[in-house]
This record gives C-alpha cells, structure tokens and sequence, in this order.
C-alpha cells in the first residue's frame, strides 16, 4: 500500500521571488544572527561576525524593537528581498533565506519544519544568551565589534554536518 507524500510547505513549491510578504516573513527563524555587528575586510571583502548586537535588537526575545522602522533608524540594516549576491554573503549559512536561495533545504529545528517557534532557541541556533547588547553610551559600534569577532562555524547550525 503506497502512503502518501506528506504536504509539501509552501517554502518547497514557491520561489523566493513569488512569496507572499506573509509566507517572507514567515520563513524568518528569529535567530537574531543577521541582527550582529558585521566587520569587512576592504581588502578581501571578508565579513566577520561579531558577539555584538544592533542597538535595537531585544537581547532576551531575538526581535527588532522597532521591525517597521529598523531601516530608518539603522541605515546599514539591510532589507534582504530582494535577495542577490552581496546580501546573501552578509546573511548566516543556517539563515532560511539564504539556504532556499542556494537551493538547500530547511533546517530540520526551523520552526516551519519543526512546528515549534521556539525551536531555533532551544536547539541553540540563536543569539541568545550570549549576545552583547550594543553600548548606548558613545562607544564607538566598530571599535566595540573588533573586540568581539566570533567565527559563526563555532556556533550550532551553522553547517550542514
């Protein structure tokens, strides 16, 4: 007797270009990783992640204290739809868009997959508990942020092995 095949998700039958902004922003695991501090190597163009937080990234809850506005009020915040080659390098290797773009799969801990929005947390995929909020004093973000270089292959997710 053959079973049938599961449902596919939406994010397996419709291109990245033909989402809905619902079915977009959906596909967001709120890990916060895109929310850090990047440095770039002018000379080799290398992006370094950082421990440090944007100033308006909510360390606790991994979201944006101000999602509609974050463009406005952090110019080098990137908006990543339309995606192309140079934000895609600024995105992390678990990140869902970037994976779908390069025609990988889902994270089986994506909360889409696992049915659980807490999963990116508890399997230790996101920023949290270990972030460092961006100061609000004068220091100065960059100068913070080369304290701070991370490599993200330490971190849980960030390959596929």
């Amino acid at each position: 007797m053959n079973t049938p095949a599961p449902d596919k998700g939406f994010w397996e039958t419709t291109s990245l270009e033909d989402m809905s902004d619902e079915q977009w922003e959906s596909l967001c695991d709120g890990c916060a990783l895109c929310c850090l501090e990047k440095l770039q190597n002018e000379d080799t163009g290398d992006i370094a992640y950082t421990r440090v937080a944007c100033h308006m990234l909510d360390c606790d809850s991994c979201q944006c204290s101000d999602y509609q506005n974050r463009q406005i009020k952090v110019p080098g915040c990137i908006n990543v739809r339309p995606l192309n080659a140079e934000k895609l390098a600024w995105l992390p290797w678990s990140c869902a868009y970037r994976r779908l773009a390069e025609g990988r799969a889902l994270a089986n801990w994506h909360p889409l997959v696992s049915g659980d929005r807490q999963s990116t947390h508890s399997q230790g995929i996101s920023v949290k508990r270990w972030v460092i909020a961006a100061q609000t004093d004068n220091t100065d973000p960059e100068i913070l942020a080369q304290h701070h270089i991370i490599h993200l292959s330490d971190l849980p997710g960030q390959t596929d092995a």
